[in-house]
């Protein structure tokens, strides 16, 4: 079974009229914070995306396994609300 993806552009415009619910102001909280913690990557709004779409071996496995540590463990707060 496929997965429908909306790209990023189309929820940010759905969403543009809407206040920021305590639920978005975490997950951009937790965004920010891997934004900060991982400056020379790009880390998009939908998390899951940036782990889909990471090619296996496209880094040195130190960082490989740190940037997938702390995508994952991002993922996880956002889900588990902490």
């Amino acid at each position: 079974m496929s997965v429908l993806r909306v790209p990023a552009f189309v929820r940010t415009w759905v969403g543009a009229g809407r206040e920021e619910t305590g639920e978005e102001e975490w997950a951009g909280r937790v965004r920010s914070e891997l934004a900060a913690e991982l400056p020379d990557e790009d880390i998009g709004e939908d998390l899951d995306d940036c782990l889909d779409l990471y090619e296996m071996g496209s880094k040195p496995r130190c960082e490989e396994a740190e940037y997938l540590g702390l995508v994952q463990d991002a993922r996880d707060r956002i889900a588990w609300g902490r």
